[in-house]
């Protein structure tokens, strides 16, 4: 857990300060691979021991894998209007 602790600290620090997309999508990644190391531990070592956190974990992975998708995607069509992966430049939905 304390692992997953410092997973999920390193991408939320990258989430908030790193001003490129593409690295902002990978911390994200990394915030979720904390939160399934953690759904796996406690389904090997909770008080009852099942399989409910690996089967929250497989749906969260496979959420994961479709976010990625999309906002590579997003980001590619951007990149092409634009010119720029810069976080702070993505204004076009405020006007």
């Amino acid at each position: 857990m304390t692992l997953a602790a410092i997973l999920f600290c390193i991408g939320l620090y990258g989430a908030l300060s790193k001003k490129n997309a593409l690295i902002v999508l990978l911390s994200i990644e990394l915030m979720l691979n904390a939160v399934n190391l953690n759904l796996i531990a406690f389904s090997k070592f909770g008080i009852q021991p099942n399989l409910t956190g690996q089967v929250f974990s497989l749906f969260s992975i496979s959420v994961a894998a479709a976010e990625v998708a999309v906002g590579i995607a997003i980001l590619i069509t951007y990149y092409r209007n634009r010119g720029t992966t810069d976080v702070n430049e993505m204004n076009s939905l405020k006007r």
